[in-house]
């Protein structure tokens, strides 16, 4: 946002000061200032008043006149020009013979066979405005040869403050609001808003206007007749285009112009075609032409402004054309009002269609400001077209009041906060002079916040402190260390386990951290043939590749996987994110912490990478919880799981995830020369489960006894079934087991198992272990499972 010293200067007196230097320090305690600071009118000199005496036309050009000027010299000056609006006794700007225009330095030129000595210029050459339609057109009070900068506000400072900066201010969008803050600076008076007293037509009738929509929370009108400016005046435009706006019109620059100095949005119909205002939303969408000629799609939840039910312009953005001031209007309707922010937030989302009026009401404008911008539009209104006729007495409703902020602190409260001693009176003279009401009794504060800042701006106590500190300078203050409690904060279970895992993964297993973000990228997933499942979507997505919220990090995994194959022909991924599972009874999501790994190989075949990835799981729940992972059958539940070798992965019984390999759909996709495995875990879950205790066994000081079988091993069992086989047998002296080698063929599948006894008190004799063991064989044959010969 463009302001102008020149215009903050109306409200505030900052003479004697150094302006660039309250620049400065408004930067550092109000607003970021951007860019650099513009001195405009530095680059033009020599400008001045010019009336034409004579007009000719240039006997070998229809375009080109020759002219002769009085610019109050005592001899007329020649000048060729083309300009289509020359006419003798227009007064305009002439650049006189060694005048300046930026780099330009104005000398005597021949053109088309005729010297011309001078220059009349249009608004754009000056670089007041962005008219360059012909040459700039003065009234004739003004004396001829008066230096330009002498009657107009050509000279003027203006610099650029940072919209984001601004986010949680919505007094300061206006120079009013800019204003107040310069005056707390500089430590002068802020001047109050020249007004017209509305009070005086309250007799007369008022205008059928009402509120249909809690979403409108104060709406302000009156009616005006009589109306005969067209053109605004010329420092009127000045300042509007040196903080980017454009003149239009008398009355619409008049709205815009108080829209910039006041920070208040206003909006001016034509009265002929505004009788009857209805604030309200519509049962179906629609269709609606605005005054930018765009037709937009305005749905149920869009808020309009209606003469009766023919809606005439969308609350808080823009008007329609149908509605708009034109050059014969004379009689207008004036609309001042404030509405809910997140309305119009979601509104120009939806239309995908941002204004000046509609970044100001999506800030939380004060409602109580709509009357005074009224009260200030008939003011200046009369002041430049002193005929003008008010018909109607203010129309108000005020449907919406923001509660009164009043906060209550004690002298000790600020010194605790701010580390330094500032006085009372000096925090009195600061509240006071951003607009705070201030009782003081003893060292207790009772501040009452002003409307303008109660409504999202001042709400707690800390808030004040900040109020205080930034007047007062922060570079004011004496750099020494704080004094501040520290206390150990115990690292949760969870964390704590995060941490145990992502370093396993990492040091031992070379694997690669990633971190997305938590949608399901829809273009990336369709193109390895994975559908986003129905889940949570963002309401009013602007995006709607990712419109969807992710239940599974997986997918975005291999998404990963597939962006970086050129990387390697062997690596593994892993992350430890955020997953969402439908909403729970509060219309909140459902997240769930889950550990993806993801495993991509070129040089091995997908059974040696899937063994890899179960030891990796089975490794980690090993050190971490001392306790055994077993696996049990799944089915698919997504599409990129493959049917076969999909197994749930348990801990003390309980599902904790599940792995898999990838879909041969989705594996060619990816890379069909490649093989793809997966595995996700739910953290919480894993975390929270109870590690076992460390157990240490005396090895014995008598030999162990190893004994091997081979066996043929049903489709479908796993070994924690073959366990149960042993399970009660051996007693104390069978001390483990372990699968050494296997053997497969298309119709066989053989593992060869090693039973370790041994025994702390003897040397165990080869009969007792046959016996163990033969009982063993015997139950591995009740249950299907035959040696191998």
């Amino acid at each position: 946002m463009f302001l102008s010293m020149n215009w903050i200067q109306d409200f505030v007196d900052l003479s004697g000061l150094d302006k660039i230097e309250l620049i400065r320090k408004f930067s550092l305690s109000t607003a970021e200032v951007e860019n650099d600071i513009l001195r405009k009118g530095s680059e033009i000199s020599g400008i001045v008043v010019g009336e034409i005496k004579s007009v000719e036309n240039h006997p070998d050009s229809k375009k080109l006149h020759l002219l002769k000027i009085d610019a109050g010299e005592d001899e007329l000056i020649d000048v060729v020009c083309g300009a289509p609006n020359v006419r003798v006794g227009l007064k305009t700007a002439f650049a006189k013979v060694g005048a300046k225009i930026g780099e330009i330095t104005i000398t005597p030129r021949a053109l088309a066979g005729f010297t011309s000595n001078g220059m009349c210029c249009s608004e754009a050459e000056i670089g007041i405005s962005d008219d360059n339609s012909g040459i700039m057109e003065i009234t004739d009070d003004v004396k001829n040869g008066t230096d330009l900068k002498d009657i107009y506000e050509i000279d003027d400072i203006v610099f650029e403050v940072d919209n984001k900066s601004l986010t949680n201010r919505p007094d300061l969008w206006g120079h009013y609001g800019i204003a107040r803050e310069f005056a707390a600076l500089a430590g002068r008076e802020l001047k109050p808003f020249d007004l017209d007293d509305l009070k005086a037509y309250d007799g007369l009738k008022k205008i059928d206007m009402k509120i249909e929509d809690t979403l409108c929370q104060r709406y302000s009108c009156l009616q005006i007749e009589n109306i005969n400016r067209n053109v605004s005046p010329v420092n009127m435009r000045i300042r509007l285009f040196y903080c980017g706006m454009r003149a239009i019109n008398y009355l619409a620059d008049l709205t815009n112009y108080l829209m910039l100095e006041m920070g208040q949005p206003m909006h001016a119909f034509d009265s002929r075609k505004v009788e009857k205002i209805r604030i309200k939303r519509f049962d179906k969408p629609f269709t609606f032409k605005t005054l930018d000629g765009v037709e937009r799609n305005i749905d149920e939840n869009t808020l309009m402004i209606c003469n009766g039910n023919t809606p005439v312009a969308i609350a808080g953005i823009m008007g329609g054309l149908d509605s708009e001031i034109v050059d014969d209007t004379t009689t207008l309707t004036l609309e001042s009002a404030t509405f809910n922010a997140v309305s119009v937030r979601k509104s120009t989302v939806r239309l995908a269609h941002r204004t000046d009026a509609s970044m100001r009401y999506e800030k939380c404008l004060d409602p109580e400001m709509t009357v005074t911008a009224i009260a200030r539009f008939v003011y200046l209104l009369k002041k430049y077209d002193s005929d003008i006729k008010v018909v109607s007495s203010l129309t108000d409703e005020y449907a919406f009041r923001y509660d009164t902020v009043v906060l209550d602190f004690d002298k000790n409260f600020v010194d605790r906060y701010t580390g330094i001693e500032i006085s009372n009176d000096r925090i009195v003279a600061t509240l006071e002079s951003l607009g705070f009401k201030v009782e003081l009794n003893n060292d207790n504060f009772s501040v009452t916040v002003p409307s303008w800042r109660a409504t999202k701006d001042v709400t707690i106590k800390a808030d004040i402190i900040e109020e205080i500190t930034r007047i007062y300078g922060y570079d004011n203050f004496e750099i020494h260390t704080t004094r501040s409690p520290l206390y150990p904060v115990r690292a949760s279970v969870v964390k704590t386990t995060e941490n145990k895992i992502k370093d396993m993964l990492v040091k031992r297993y070379n694997l690669h951290e990633l971190h997305s973000y938590v949608w399901a990228y829809n273009d990336e997933l369709k193109a390895i043939d994975i559908p986003v499942e129905d889940n949570v979507k963002l309401a009013n997505a602007t995006n709607p590749n990712i419109e969807t919220l992710r239940n599974s990090i997986v997918p975005t995994q291999l998404c990963q996987i597939k962006s970086n194959l050129s990387f390697s022909n062997d690596f593994g991924i892993f992350e430890i994110g955020r997953v969402v599972n439908g909403l729970d009874e509060n219309g909140l999501c459902i997240e769930n912490k889950k550990l993806a790994i993801t495993l991509y190989s070129k040089t091995r075949n997908v059974k040696d990478i899937y063994f890899e990835l179960r030891d990796i799981l089975a490794v980690v729940t090993d050190e971490i919880k001392h306790k055994a992972l077993t696996f049990e059958k799944a089915e698919p539940t997504h599409s990129y799981e493959h049917p076969v070798n999909l197994y749930s992965v348990c801990l003390d019984g309980r599902n904790i995830g599940t792995i898999g390999i990838v879909h041969p759909t989705v594996n060619k996709k990816i890379d069909k020369k490649a093989a793809i495995v997966f595995a996700e875990i739910d953290v919480n879950a894993y975390a929270n489960t109870e590690a076992a205790p460390i157990v240490y066994d005396e090895p014995s000081k008598f030999p162990p006894m190893d004994y091997d079988i081979s066996v043929e091993v049903p489709q479908g069992m796993f070994f924690s079934h073959l366990a149960e086989c042993w399970k009660n047998e051996g007693g104390e002296i069978l001390k483990s087991t372990k699968i050494v080698d296997t053997y497969d063929t298309d119709t066989v599948h053989s593992v060869t198992i090693r039973f370790e006894f041994s025994s702390n008190e003897r040397t165990l004799s080869s009969a007792e272990v046959q016996k163990i063991m033969d009982k063993i064989i015997s139950n591995l044959s009740e249950n299907g499972v035959k040696l191998r010969g």
